[in-house]
């Protein structure tokens, strides 16, 4: 809700960082959940207009972005939109960029595309595959068990854990989680067990996956994850998938800086049967 009043005699504006839900070129519009605006808006979920369509060429959903609200008396609007380029890695930059110049992946599955099936073991020891799970939205992201880091995978799997407290009565039937580990040679299904126990995870419905390092690989690879081992942890790139019911990738949060509400604001828009 709004928090002070608007000033009548001329323009306000205020800086707003938020990720996008969807975006309507033709009305010129855009949703975002967006960060409180100290002394004028909560958090909050809602649409934004803008005046030139140019400002809404390269926005997708999942995008990070920051951009200025104009609020004058009778309108309101965005102007200024910046996409945030995040290369998210655990250890220090000269090291990602070394890492990036090994071995750097390109996505061959993009926002759009229909996702290829894949198979691997969760942590009950079952084989499952993404294909079962047709007909409902997908979360899926890559962490390791051993990661020390408090703003990685552990912010990852807060994210998760957040859905899986929003959507407690959709699990299962319209949400599915998958974490993928980074590190099959340790994250063996008992070792995932008790890590998805902390997380209080139904295995039916949040499945924390393995398998052989090749197959953990390939899934990983097929949308741009880039990870190496250093000094025993993992150098590795932080990618939040969301998989819409017909089986297209919807949307890929790169990063960290999202929170657990924002990831929900957009689930909730493919629950709910929005378009894009």
């Amino acid at each position: 809700m709004l928090v002070a009043a608007v000033s009548l005699s001329a323009a306000t504006r205020y800086p707003v960082t938020g990720i996008i839900l969807n975006v309507d070129r033709p009305h010129r519009t855009f949703d975002a959940s967006c960060a409180a605006i100290p002394g004028y808006m909560e958090a909050m979920a809602m649409s934004y207009s803008v005046l030139d369509n140019r400002e809404l060429a390269d926005l997708k959903p999942g995008a990070y972005v920051d951009f200025t609200l104009v609020v004058e008396k009778n309108r309101s609007y965005a102007e200024r939109i910046r996409i945030h380029r995040y290369e998210s890695t655990e250890r220090e930059p000269m090291l990602a960029r070394r890492l990036q110049l090994l071995e750097a992946p390109r996505a061959t599955v993009k926002p759009g595309d229909s996702v290829p099936d894949f198979t691997l073991t969760d942590q009950t020891g079952r084989r499952v595959a993404l294909s079962q799970w047709a007909g409902k939205v997908v979360a899926m992201t890559f962490i390791y068990t051993s990661c020390p880091l408090p703003d990685y995978c552990f912010r990852l799997s807060t994210n998760f854990s957040q859905l899986n407290q929003r959507f407690a009565t959709r699990m299962g039937r319209d949400l599915v989680l998958l974490s993928v580990t980074i590190d099959p040679a340790h994250d063996q299904p008992q070792v995932l067990a008790k890590y998805a126990a902390t997380w209080k995870a139904d295995p039916e419905s949040w499945h924390f996956l393995t398998g052989p390092p090749e197959e953990v690989k390939a899934v990983s690879r097929r949308f741009g994850v880039n990870f190496w081992p250093d000094e025993g942890y993992f150098t590795h790139s932080l990618h939040t998938l969301v998989i819409d019911r017909e089986g297209r990738l919807a949307a890929d949060f790169a990063g960290n800086q999202f929170t657990g509400r924002q990831l929900g604001d957009y689930v909730e828009v493919l629950i709910s049967g929005a378009r894009n």
